[in-house]
């Protein structure tokens, strides 16, 4: 039999479990978000054997809805910049994680979703066989990794014959390397507890190896960049570089040299450019621009009359630059690029230092000038357009996103699961990396487990969701306030209660106009009376307020911003017109 290499790590281990473990501490993961499934005990057994012999091992965060567990780990890997993972009951627990493993996909974060897998092996057979009951038989089917196959990078079930550390490390590996992503691994009952010899041998994931992101070419540096020096209206967008937060003061940097505009790609997920800056433009018109650079923007604009004209040169820097995920993509760039955008901007930058004359440089600051007039102009305009509806009853969605936005200071980190009609963004003020993180993908219910998730990445910051009721309802929200009450995390929700779906209402009356469904006060569009909030939230621990009147809003605000200080989570809900609807 041939030998493990001589540089493998070697670990106490007396079962499998205990290498699993083991690995996952060593590949970076801290904190396993867990639901308790039959089969899953040996996650709890060994954890508490490795804190008793002081060896490293993630933290168990214990979460009462695997669709919560899911959306915590993306929240925490946002947050934290690390791996986080998952631990859920079999085939039924994965399929709890819902519409978690479609934003898990769509994120490029990296999280290890684990699962248990239904024993085979027969009664009495072996330690984990089928001796607990007849849903053992139920739980097993064909092919477990199948159920989301889809929406991972790689996936495994854990067989007799294969190395359990090794193949951890190789989960890591993969969910770590750029792009990065979800991956998922099973854990059938009597594999995973085999014994082992007192020790288990494998290579951590930092010893097989994680690439490092690709650099950029100077070639391409230096065309970009001489199209950007000489261009009259050039615009970066953006849309997740601020993931990777050193980004954003290089980006800053960079267009403050060029006098170049940063707008927000049509799909909006990380703070990328200080939200505050006079360059930040938040959305534009791109059709009059003449360069366009395209950072980690999967939908760089909305194809139309404001898409950038033909005549604009486009260049596209990704990490995934051919959209591998998306089996349809239909934009177009003159170049794109597979490089890091952290390579890419000072890259950029570098070269552009070089070429920079007199004469561009006073055009620079021309450009600069014209940019922070348009942006000055737009918040004014904003602002006259909230203040005007600061009366209104019900509360104004609009006045609501001012209110919510003047009450975030630098220690705040926004999660926003809010859609078009609050224009929130519009008012959002943050500046600082890693501040603001909006849904990075369209399962609504991503909100308040992504908040538990930030903040136990982030204990010293205010962490604070802007959701609408729709998805508030999706995200078992109950299961998220228990789990911020027990860990010690607690965030504060913001609740546009408008009591309606805009797909149902809104996106009926486009699709159909004022037909049939509008006629008939478009049926399946609300849920009225609704639930209510406050009262909810009180029933897991935290404290509930319901605002009506707008007058109040930013008293309550505060109210919750001091509960959420004292460490209880918090509920505010807005009352607001349900959509197309005279209330």
């Amino acid at each position: 039999m041939a030998a493990e290499p001589e540089n493998w790590t070697t670990v106490p281990a007396d079962y499998r479990g205990d290498a699993v473990v083991a690995a996952m501490a060593m590949g970076g993961v801290d904190h396993l978000f867990f639901t308790s499934g039959s089969e899953l005990a040996f996650y709890q057994e060994s954890v508490a054997k490795a804190r008793h012999h002081n060896r490293p091992v993630p933290r168990i965060v214990t979460v009462t809805h695997e669709h919560v567990s899911l959306n915590a780990a993306l929240g925490y890997a946002a947050v934290s910049g690390k791996c986080a993972a998952t631990a859920a009951h079999v085939d039924c627990g994965t399929q709890h994680h819902g519409g978690a493993i479609h934003t898990a996909w769509r994120s490029g974060l990296p999280v290890m979703i684990t699962a248990g897998g239904a024993p085979s092996a027969f009664t009495g057979s072996m330690p984990g066989s089928r001796e607990e009951g007849a849903h053992l038989w139920s739980q097993q089917v064909y092919d477990q990794g199948g159920i989301l196959r889809q929406y991972t990078k790689w996936d495994k079930r854990l067989e007799y014959q294969d190395n359990p550390g090794l193949l951890v490390s190789r989960a890591l590996q993969v969910a770590r390397t750029e792009p990065m992503g979800p991956v998922y691994m099973s854990f059938p009952r009597e594999i995973i507890l085999l014994p082992m010899s007192g020790e288990a041998k494998f290579p951590t994931a930092d010893q097989l190896g994680i690439a490092r992101p690709n650099a950029m070419d100077p070639d391409s540096a230096k065309e970009i960049a001489q199209r950007l020096i000489k261009a009259r209206n050039p615009v970066v967008v953006v849309s997740a570089s601020g993931k990777y937060k050193e980004t954003v003061p290089e980006l800053q940097a960079l267009c403050e040299l060029l006098g170049v505009a940063v707008v927000d790609g049509a799909a909006r997920h990380f703070l990328s450019f200080p939200m505050n800056h006079p360059l930040y433009q938040n959305t534009m018109s791109l059709k009059d621009c003449d360069v366009v650079l395209v950072l980690e923007a999967t939908v760089p604009w909305m194809p139309g009359p404001h898409a950038p004209g033909p005549k604009a040169w486009i260049a596209a820097i990704e990490q995934d630059p051919a959209k591998n995920r998306f089996p349809t993509y239909e934009f177009t760039a003159d170049l794109r690029l597979n490089a890091s955008p952290l390579a890419a901007i000072r890259g950029i930058r570098a070269e552009a230092e070089k070429l920079l004359g007199v004469s561009d440089r006073s055009a620079a600051a021309d450009r600069s000038k014209r940019f922070a007039d348009m942006s000055a102009a737009r918040r004014k305009k904003l602002e006259a357009e909230a203040m005007a509806k600061a009366k209104s009853t019900p509360a104004d969605p609009l006045f609501v996103s001012h209110t919510i936005a003047q009450n975030m200071d630098d220690n705040c980190i926004v999660l926003d699961e809010s859609l078009r009609s609050p224009r929130f963004p519009e008012f959002v003020n943050n500046s600082k990396p890693g501040s603001y993180i909006h849904n990075p993908g369209s399962s609504g219910g991503w909100g308040p487990g992504a908040a538990l998730g930030a903040k136990i990445a982030a204990p010293d910051k205010d962490v604070v969701l802007v959701t609408g009721d729709g998805f508030w309802q999706f995200a078992v929200p109950d299961a998220a306030l228990w789990s911020a009450n027990h860990h010690h995390a607690p965030f504060l929700s913001i609740i546009h209660q408008n009591r309606s779906f805009s797909t149902g209402t809104t996106g009926t009356k486009q699709a159909f106009g004022e037909n049939y469904a509008h006629k008939a006060d478009y049926p399946g569009g609300y849920f009225d009376p609704p639930i209510d909030y406050a009262k909810a939230a009180e029933a897991c621990g935290a404290y509930g307020e319901n605002v009506r009147d707008p007058a109040e809003l930013g008293a309550a605000i505060k109210r919750g911003l001091a509960q959420t200080r004292r460490g209880t989570p918090a509920v505010i809900a807005v009352w607001e017109a349900r959509l197309n609807h005279t209330d």
